[in-house]
């Protein structure tokens, strides 16, 4: 055989695997357009659904009637296309998996496709959980904090009604403060914890997996402990709004993912360890011989 059929023996592979590459990628695509406009279709009754923190923040703190406007012709329309994107992205994930595992699998020993799997099903329901929890949870507070510096009173809208305005707070002196919130800028704040929180919450399933494949121990986590604390408050800083409450709450939560994580990782190890030791790679007349020998040098 010739250097030259050696090559054409190697591309032929690669092309197939490229091609086989173009199918799941154009399959995940057309799942995601799918999922788009299904969910742009009920756009509306979506957006509802984000903005009840602050509807209902709004009404603890007094305003009876909650009105959010927008500013510019094209707003409401972009601001639906947004929440259709991140929700189709969530519709359309079971595809997207499924293509992802079915490139994947081939490529796969047995047990390492019984030990990927549960990490790709854990890994939407890990995302779905931070996501409620930042929705139900630390956003409502979040909305508190923002629009508990004004007096209750000063929250009721000025807008109109049949031609006739409902009346502003009325002060004696100075300039009532009113609440007129966007619609863009409330659900920015919305999404921007939603997607924070589903992504902090994927940080067991990554660290299992980096111990699963040997690129981390639960003994290296647990010695870098104090990095990651450093770590963890930057990213609570830059990936949420700029108030303490839902920066402690990412980090109270995201630390104790990072313990969780540990556990796992150090599970995972111990499964290894046993394994390796029933097939024999494992001495355990060496192993106690090496730690004699460094019982002796201390």
């Amino acid at each position: 055989m010739t250097a030259t059929d050696d090559m054409e023996d190697s591309s032929a592979p690669l092309i197939e695997h490229l091609a086989e590459l173009r199918t799941r990628l154009i399959r995940s695509v057309i799942a995601f357009v799918v999922g788009f406009i299904i969910c742009f279709i009920f756009g509306k009754y979506l957006l509802d659904f984000l903005l009840i923190p602050i509807e209902q923040t709004m009404r603890n703190l007094g305003d009876p009637n909650p009105v959010m406007q927008y500013t510019a012709p094209q707003e409401y329309f972009f601001t639906l296309v947004r929440v259709a994107m991140v929700a189709g992205l969530g519709l359309s994930f079971p595809v997207i998996a499924h293509q992802l595992w079915r490139f994947v699998a081939p490529g796969l020993y047995r047990n390492e496709k019984s030990a990927f799997l549960p990490f790709l099903i854990a890994s939407p329901v890990l995302f779905i959980s931070g996501a409620a929890f930042a929705h139900f949870i630390v956003t409502p507070l979040a909305m508190q904090f923002f629009l508990g510096f004004a007096d209750a009173s000063s929250l009721v809208s000025a807008f109109f009604v049949e031609g006739a305005p409902i009346d502003a707070p009325i002060k004696d002196d100075g300039i009532a403060i009113v609440f007129q919130g966007k619609v863009n800028e409330t659900l920015d704040i919305t999404l921007k914890l939603i997607v924070a929180f589903g992504l902090c919450f994927q940080l067991p399933v990554l660290l299992t997996l980096m111990g699963q494949a040997g690129l981390v121990s639960a003994e290296g986590l647990g010695n870098v402990r104090k990095y990651a604390v450093v770590g963890i408050l930057a990213l609570a800083a830059v990936v949420t709004p700029p108030d303490v409450i839902s920066q402690v709450i990412l980090f109270v939560v995201v630390y104790g993912l990072y313990e969780v994580s540990i556990i796992l990782v150090s599970r995972v190890e111990k499964r290894r360890e046993a394994k390796l030791r029933e097939e024999g790679y494992y001495d355990d007349e060496e192993e106690a011989d090496i730690e004699l020998d460094a019982d002796n040098d201390k």
